[in-house]
């Protein structure tokens, strides 16, 4: 079986290298099959391990040994339990259909063998992340997603928006990746390893321990370290207030876009933070930072997503909304939930982003919703398969995210960690709001009157684009119908910590959701946004009017590209200027190295009167000096 472990990351790194490396010996299409072909086998094992894993088989052990310094082993080695196999799955799954996908979508593209080289590279990554046993190689699959989601968000190098939302994703989750690594480095210095299972074996232990973080208050130990630990996960899961990165991710390519919000980059805080549940549950304080945020990023995020024209940004901030419902879960110690939705959100919006992906190619690269409508006829099984998708992530029986997310709300309202109520108000709103904008793309681009080019009609997308978006319907269907055995079973075991929660069988928690607030809500979400988008098109613009500036903050994001362009960006352009032109101007170049040769110029000025090349000079000099040596002789001895 570890031979199987190793094939599942490194398959995807191997088809990686030779599309990268031999991208014009093998082609087009050689790329694509290497890639595919790798995935492909990364999968198969995966399922395998994954069945191996049910039987109660698991491993935790070392494969290379890096560096050993004194007691510390920095090592690279997989651990495989159910939450490993689970996330191995769903990644290779989603990653798969991403692969196959793409196929269609880049057909026309230069930098076809680039992008495929990229993908798997980047499943590899992830792959390397979810099996590390130890933190080292946490730190190594989580930088390596960041790099690689730079490379893929810029891949189209030539436009200049794409250049700026790839430095801005790379340079937000440096701020987050901060904070991370200072978390590693105190588990390192008061636990002497960076093993997982040493750490959370001493980690009781040490529940009392306090840390210096600031001089004249202590903090918790286990406090400091899961918040520095939480920020990490803020960056990557795109958290208030380190979300402005994610929307801005659609600047690259649609399966790529797919990839990032679905199954990989942005679950990694989610999978990160449900590893370290053994941590997280000795820190009450930090549990409370985790709920409060998530609920503050779903319902905020939300309702900028209803604001939005364009159709992949609309899809952008519902996956921040539904990463908040994640983070809450976690902040009340439903880590099972959490990782539930984790998996059922992969699906639907792998299938919600590669369905508006279809669109697009359809309408010849067209991205803005007022310039769609009345798709259905000419995109059926783009339509239907979106509308599998929408109505999963809006919560409706009997589909995947209503039992995702219905666990979830229900967690966050029992939860006794402080800040509680506040995040169940915002989970449960959101509902609301996720339905509407939900329904809302899904009005504005198939139904109502054609808004497109009438002398270029749509149709649909080619086989290799809907195979996909078939396949990928099926578990947005019917992956929800675990919840009993994931959620509220022992399917987690001792991967992840949690408390007992009574459940009455599938039927019975169906039949209870019809009758709960959530389901309710989001049947009201999604009639608000048929009536605004399709019994009364004028009314949102009405609306829009009448809220004034509240709109206007909603639509421009809260402000906070604007702020952090203005404090961070030119705060640094500032410093910058300043060391600029009071450091090197005017320091180093005016008076270190400018002024260091105006010293020896006039130094040597005044040595070159001395040297006129005439005798009479010379010996005047002479003279001068023996005359002011015998008169320092005389001084000495007439004053002994």
């Amino acid at each position: 079986m570890k031979t199987l472990y190793l094939i599942v990351p490194f398959a995807p790194l191997v088809g990686a290298i030779i599309a990268g490396l031999f991208s014009r010996a093998i082609g087009r299409a050689g790329a694509h099959r290497v890639t595919i072909a790798a995935v492909l086998i990364s999968f198969l094992a995966s399922c395998w391990i994954f069945f191996d894993v049910l039987q109660g088989n698991s491993f935790n052990g070392s494969v290379y040994t890096w560096i050993t310094m004194g007691d510390t082993r920095l090592e690279i080695g997989f651990l495989v339990d159910r939450l490993t196999a689970l996330m191995m799955v769903v990644v290779t799954f989603v990653s798969l259909m991403v692969h196959i996908y793409t196929i269609g979508y880049m057909a026309e593209d230069p930098g076809y063998q680039r992008f495929f080289a990229y993908i798997s590279l980047f499943t590899f990554s992830m792959l390397m992340l979810v099996m590390a046993n130890n933190f080292l190689q946490l730190f190594f699959g989580w930088e390596a997603v960041g790099l690689v989601s730079y490379l893929l968000i810029g891949f189209w190098y030539t436009r200049e928006s794409a250049i700026y939302a790839s430095l801005k994703a790379f340079l937000v989750n440096r701020v987050g990746d901060f904070g991370f690594i200072l978390g590693i480095a105190l588990i390192l210095v008061n636990f002497g390893t960076l093993d997982y299972d040493a750490v959370f074996t001493q980690a009781p232990l040490l529940a009392e321990e306090a840390v210096g973080m600031i001089p004249g208050h202590p903090w918790l130990l286990m406090s400091a370290i899961c918040i520095c630990l939480f920020i990490g996960a803020m960056g990557k899961s795109a958290q208030f207030p380190l979300h402005v990165w994610l929307p801005d991710s659609m600047e690259g390519p649609t399966p790529i876009s797919a990839l990032i919000h679905a199954a990989t980059m942005v679950t990694a805080g989610i999978f990160m933070v449900a590893r370290m549940s053994p941590l997280f549950e000795l820190s009450e304080s930090a549990r409370s930072v985790v709920l409060v945020t998530g609920g503050l990023t779903a319902l905020s995020m939300g309702l900028v997503a209803l604001t939005q024209f364009d159709i992949k940004r609309v899809v952008a901030y519902s996956t921040l909304s539904q990463l908040g419902y994640m983070t809450a879960a976690l902040g009340a110690s439903a880590y099972s939930a959490a990782m539930f939705h984790l998996m059922t959100h992969a699906f639907f919006k792998a299938l919600l982003f590669l369905a508006a992906g279809s669109v697009i190619i359809a309408l010849h690269h067209e991205q803005d919703m007022r310039r769609m409508g009345g798709l259905k006829k000419h995109m059926p099984v783009t339509y239907w398969t979106m509308l599998i998708g929408a109505i999963a992530s809006a919560g409706i029986p009997p589909l995947a995210g209503f039992y995702s997310k219905d666990a979830i709300i229900e967690a966050v309202r029992l939860t006794e960690t402080p800040g509680g109520l506040f995040a169940y108000l915002c989970v449960l709103s959101c509902v609301f709001v996720t339905a509407a904008y939900t329904f809302r793309m899904v009005f504005m681009a198939f139904h109502g009157a054609p808004r497109f080019d009438a002398a270029h009609p749509p149709h649909e997308s080619p086989r290799v684009v809907t195979l996909p978006l078939v396949l990928l319907a099926i578990p947005s269907a019917a992956s929800g119908w675990f919840v009993g055995s994931v959620v509220f079973g022992d399917y987690f075991q001792d991967a992840i910590l949690e408390a007992e929660r009574d459940y009455h069988g599938l039927l019975g928690y169906t039949v209870h959701g019809l009758v709960s607030a959530p389901f309710w809500l989001a049947v009201a979400g999604i009639a608000v946004a048929w009536f605004l988008y399709i019994k009364n098109t004028q009314l949102p613009k009405k609306i829009a009017i009448a809220f004034g500036p509240l709109y206007a903050i909603v639509e421009r994001k809260y402000g906070f590209d604007e702020l952090y362009g203005w404090l961070f960006a030119g705060g640094a352009r500032l410093v910058g200027g300043g060391f600029w032109k009071g450091g090197d101007q005017t320091v180093i170049d005016g008076l270190m190295v400018n002024g260091s040769a105006r010293v020896v110029g006039w130094f040597s000025g005044i040595i070159r009167m001395m040297q006129t090349g005439l005798i009479n000079t010379y010996a005047f000099f002479m003279l001068f000096g023996i005359l002011i040596g015998v008169t320092w002789m005389m001084w000495h001895l007439l004053n002994p």
